[in-house]
């Protein structure tokens, strides 16, 4: 369930307009729910009641510093991937306590100033990794508590970029070696083992995957207690799909994702964190966008919109599928017409859907892409020097830009000319 719905024939972002949104801030923005937001969240806290949990919001799908601190006062942990996304979290106003450190390429650098800033743990993804963060740790005179990433070899049956739990994959330690590896941190000096994490891929809409990969999450939990070691969390990652199409069959909810954790994992009497991004954020968001040209080819027509593939990567990046609706609500038996909607950037992969029936919409008329608050903003760019699009936050009846447009000279004065030119 999102908050974006029909009134009076107009799309509104709860009870705000998102007509007026883009008369006020121009077109495309992103649009966000605080409801939605809101919502998500409780019901992945509410799906593991009553376990000891943290849920962790995967900052990397969505990482404006006023969503994250909406979910942070929520009580919300944070999942980082970078001491960038560390640093929004902090901004936020999120304790160094409950943000868990994950990635496969962390640095010395992003080490120490976690460390000195406070961090829940590092989610360690290979042995060297784990002989720097020893190093560091001991430089500063500090203990660092950790988690291996364990790689279970576990197929997540989704998309080929977006899977980590396989052998083949560069995520994690493989689970062969855990329990040596786990005995190499406990003798290092610097760190303190305190659990396991595992993460095998995103957008799975089938429990099958996540539970194999959480049965020898189970049985290596126990393995590693024979072997003396503290385990008291477990991180289960993220992952859990979302529906980006009416038509689909819905994936799973959180609450029968929380009752296979609690059948398969609830004896081990561990605290439970998991790192959901794509169904907090995903249908919390919206692209607006206004058409710009409807342009008749020979055999198709399309629309020409003011977004791109710049501020919205993922059509082109995964063929991902978006639903599509305009912001005037079609007239019942109002015929709908196949068009292709592309962006202005100058390739053929600038294209968002293909064939898609849509009334019959002119230049001047809005649509919005739905599902896109995970995933959209945080992977747009400047491509064909493109400004970034302005992000909203809507909550009751009144909605704030939480990230501007920056103007052209903006962008521009980031470069430098060197003297000698």
């Amino acid at each position: 369930m999102d908050h974006f719905l029909y009134r009076n024939g107009h799309l509104h972002a709860e009870d705000v307009a998102l007509s007026d949104i883009a008369a006020a801030v121009g077109t495309p923005f992103y649009c966000y729910s605080a409801a939605t937001l809101t919502r998500h969240f409780r019901l992945f806290q509410e799906a593991l009641s009553p376990l000891p949990n943290l849920v962790c919001f995967a900052v990397k799908s969505n990482s404006n510093v006023a969503v994250l601190k909406l979910l942070g006062d929520l009580g919300a942990g944070m999942d980082v991937v970078s001491i960038g996304e560390y640093l929004r979290a902090r901004a936020a106003g999120v304790p160094g306590e409950r943000i868990v450190f994950s990635g496969v390429g962390k640095t010395r650098a992003e080490m120490r100033s976690a460390l000195e800033g406070g961090i829940r743990q590092f989610n360690v993804e290979s042995d060297p990794e784990l002989e720097a963060l020893s190093e560091v740790a001991t430089a500063l005179g500090v203990t660092a508590p950790i988690a291996l990433r364990v790689n279970p070899d576990v197929d997540a049956k989704t998309h080929e970029k977006i899977s980590t739990g396989r052998k083949e994959d560069k995520f994690g330690v493989p689970i062969s070696r855990a329990r040596e590896i786990y005995a190499r941190a406990a003798a290092l000096p610097g760190l303190r083992v305190v659990g396991i994490d595992m993460h095998i891929g995103s957008q799975l809409t089938d429990l099958a995957p996540f539970e194999a990969a959480y049965t020898k999450m189970a049985e290596l939990t126990r393995a590693l207690r024979a072997d003396g070691h503290t385990i008291e969390r477990l991180d289960l990652g993220g992952g859990l799909g979302i529906p980006y199409t009416r038509s689909n069959d819905a994936p799973p909810l959180p609450v029968d994702y929380g009752a296979m954790v609690k059948r398969v994992l609830g004896d081990l009497e561990c605290e439970i964190e998991i790192e959901p991004g794509r169904l907090i954020s995903g249908n919390a968001g919206v692209l607006v966008t206004e058409v710009i040209y409807r342009k008749k080819a020979e055999e198709r027509e399309f629309l020409i919109v003011d977004a791109a593939m710049n501020d919205l990567v993922r059509p082109a990046m995964y063929s991902a599928h978006h639903d599509i609706d305009p912001l005037v609500e079609a007239v019942p038996g109002e015929p709908l017409v196949p068009v292709d909607i592309v962006g202005p950037i100058c390739e053929s992969g600038d294209t968002f859907a293909k064939q898609r029936a849509l009334p019959l919409l002119q230049a001047g008329d809005r649509i919005a892409f739905r599902s896109a608050g995970a995933y959209g903003a945080v992977m747009a760019s400047e491509y064909n020097s493109r400004p970034l699009v302005p992000e909203v936050l809507v909550s009751g009846d009144h909605f704030a830009v939480i990230r501007k447009r920056p103007d052209y000279d903006a962008m521009i004065a980031r470069d430098t000319i060197p003297d000698w030119l």
